[in-house]
Formats: C-alpha cells, sequence, structure tokens
C-alpha cells in the first residue's frame, strides 16, 4: 500500500487561500484515496518555530485538525494524524541525514535565499536545515507522494537525492518518493473537477493577494485587507472582497495573465461553492459590472465563514485528543522501525 503524506504549519492561523488551496484539496484527495493508501496528516510543528509563532502552538494545532475535521475529513483505519514533535524519531533521523547532505546542496534552497537576511547574521538555522528535516518527515514513513506547492518542489527533489546517496551506499533503506512531474500528475487528479486551470497546478493552490493578485495570499503579508483569515467574521470578509483588486477591462472571464484580480474572485467563487471553475465563469460570461460581482463572491465567503465557524465549535477537543493518541502511536511504531533501520545501516546498532 503506498503512502501520501501532508501537512500545514501551525505557526499562525491559516488564511482562506491556504484552506481552499491546500487544506480542502488534502481532505479531498484523503477521501478518494484513504481506502486504498495510507495517508499521513502530520502537524509540523517543529517546521513552524522556524519563525514567529503567533498564540499557542498545542493550540494552533487543535485548531488545524478541527479543520481538517470540519473540511469534511472522513476517517478510516488509513488515515494517520499525528504531531511532528511527538514522534522523536524525526529530529534524530534529520541529524543523520545532515551527515549525507553537502553544503552546496543545501545552499542551493531558494527558499533559504529568500528568507535569509543580512549575509545570514540574523538567520535561525532552522530555516536552513528546514529542508533536511522535511526530507526525514517524508523517508520515515516510505511516502511516495507528497501534495505541496511549487515553492517546496526543490525540497523534494532534495529529499529525492539524499535517499538515492544513502541507498546507493548502505543498500535500500528508504522508499524514493515519486519525482516532481508524478507528483503533479497525481494531484491533477482532482483538478479534472474542481480549481483552477494554471498550468501544472492542483486545485486551488494558487488563491492570489487580494490587493496585488500577481502574488499568492500569505497569512505572512503585513496588508490586512490583502487576506482572509479563516477566524475573519463575516462583516470583516465581506469588506476585504469588496475592497479587493481588481482592473479596466469591465469584462468578468478567467484571464490570470492579464486579469489576475478578477480571475482569482472567480476561482475563490468557484471553490467556495464547491462547483467546477468553468461553471463559474460561464455562470459570469458576458457580465460586466464587478460591483455586482463582488457582492456575490463577499456573500458566498461570508456564508461559508460562517457556517465553517460554527462547526469548529460542534467539535469538542477530546474528539482531536483521541485522534492524536491513535496517530501518534501508529507514527511512533512506523518511524522507529525507520529510524532503527537506518542506525543499523550506518552502524549505530
Amino acid at each position: 500500500m503506498k503512502t501520501i503524506l501532508t501537512g500545514i504549519r501551525i505557526n499562525s492561523e491559516i488564511t482562506l487561500g491556504n484552506f481552499l488551496g491546500a487544506l480542502l484539496p488534502m481532505v479531498r484527495l484523503a477521501n478518494k484515496y484513504s481506502k486504498t493508501h495510507q495517508f499521513n496528516i502530520f502537524i509540523p510543528d517543529l517546521h513552524s518555530i522556524i519563525s514567529e509563532v503567533e498564540g499557542d502552538l498545542k493550540k494552533n494545532a487543535l485548531r488545524e485538525i478541527k479543520y481538517y475535521l470540519a473540511a469534511g475529513l472522513e476517517l478510516n483505519q488509513n488515515i494517520h494524524i499525528y504531531r511532528q514533535s511527538y514522534i522523536p524519531a524525526h529530529s534524530e533521523l534529520c541529524w543523520i541525514l545532515d551527515c549525507y547532505t553537502t553544503m552546496g546542496e543545501a545552499l542551493r534552497m531558494t527558499q533559504y535565499k529568500e528568507k535569509s537576511h543580512d549575509n545570514n547574521s540574523s538567520t535561525n538555522v532552522g530555516i536552513f536545515n528546514y529542508p533536511i528535516l522535511m526530507a526525514a518527515d517524508i523517508l520515515l514513513y516510505d511516502a511516495n507522494y507528497i501534495p505541496i506547492g511549487e515553492d517546496q518542489f526543490q525540497h523534494l527533489e532534495l529529499t529525492r537525492n539524499i535517499a538515492e546517496r544513502f541507498n546507493k551506499k548502505f543498500g535500500d533503506v528508504f522508499v524514493i518518493p515519486e519525482k516532481t512531474s508524478e507528483q503533479i500528475k497525481f494531484m491533477e487528479t482532482l483538478s479534472n473537477t474542481y480549481g483552477n486551470q494554471e498550468k501544472n497546478t492542483p486545485s486551488g493552490l494558487r488563491i492570489r493577494d487580494l490587493l496585488n493578485p500577481e502574488k499568492k495570499m500569505s497569512k505572512s503579508s503585513i496588508a490586512e485587507n490583502s487576506k482572509i483569515m479563516m477566524s475573519d467574521n463575516p462583516e470583516k470578509a465581506t469588506k476585504k472582497i469588496m475592497s479587493a483588486t481588481t482592473d479596466s477591462y469591465a469584462k468578468i472571464q478567467f484571464d490570470m495573465f492579464n486579469q489576475p484580480g478578477i480571475s482569482n474572485l472567480l476561482q475563490i467563487e468557484a471553490l467556495i461553492n464547491n462547483e467546477p471553475l468553468q461553471s463559474t465563469i460561464s455562470a459570469w460570461a458576458g457580465e460586466t459590472h464587478y460591483g455586482d460581482f463582488k457582492k456575490k463572491v463577499a456573500a458566498s465567503v461570508a456564508n461559508f465563514l460562517a457556517n465553517f465557524q460554527a462547526q469548529i465549535q460542534k467539535i469538542p477537543d477530546q474528539k482531536v485528543y483521541q485522534l492524536l493518541q491513535e496517530g501518534e502511536l501508529y507514527a511512533n511504531n512506523k518511524a522507529n522501525a525507520k529510524l532503527q533501520q537506518v542506525q543499523k545501516a550506518i552502524g549505530l546498532r
């Protein structure tokens, strides 16, 4: 049985873009494949502390798991939910992999280059080591498919390189994750029904910044109106949609190159209402009044947030803790077995 692994950092509340572009597609993927695949949903709390943490990590983890459940995750024996820091093997394997990764490889990671400042004097080592810990997250569980955004593709290729080098030296210890092209094909199984039409982009993966639709919606943006948070009340979200950047074409159509703002709103409208993007595009074809369109999108988002937040309130904490207890028992057993295999291969055991 092949394994799918996914996780979303919990250093802060997630945006509507994170939800529609990452969490919701993962729930749909789990519901589709968990009968025939192991499906690991891990809470990357160790990854989360490489940057400023908003709120309490333990509460953030609890909230994120409730998001998966409220989004319709259909639990079964093949779905495992666990916190990264509760599985000590992640940290130990990370150190071992550090010793089989070159500085040249690590320094080539573009995310590190983008996030490092002042000639690295103020950049924490965790940011530099992030891709190696990510490799440990993947290799401990023999993961084949790791649904990720384009900004993580380079890290996945590093994982494959480390695993292949290790196997060449010590034998077939690690399962090599599928290459990036196969990961994209796998995720596109959802794109046939949901989401946007951007090339090589799984459903909803590029929900854009409301004020600057040239870039993706980010929880780290300092512009409050550029993003909708899942905790925003409906009235606040409505105001943000109504102030979203559009264009002067006066034509509602999907054209991400020339009309990224309107195209982004079309994506949001389609995903919020769980309908194919083309259906939403067709429904607004020929319309020219951006104000009316924004009002419709704002109403959809407000209604969605009100209902979703009500669902969250109905999920008891105890249910989440029970899921974590079961998931972490599974994860520790699986990870410890792989770690022991690695330790024996390199002579530690």
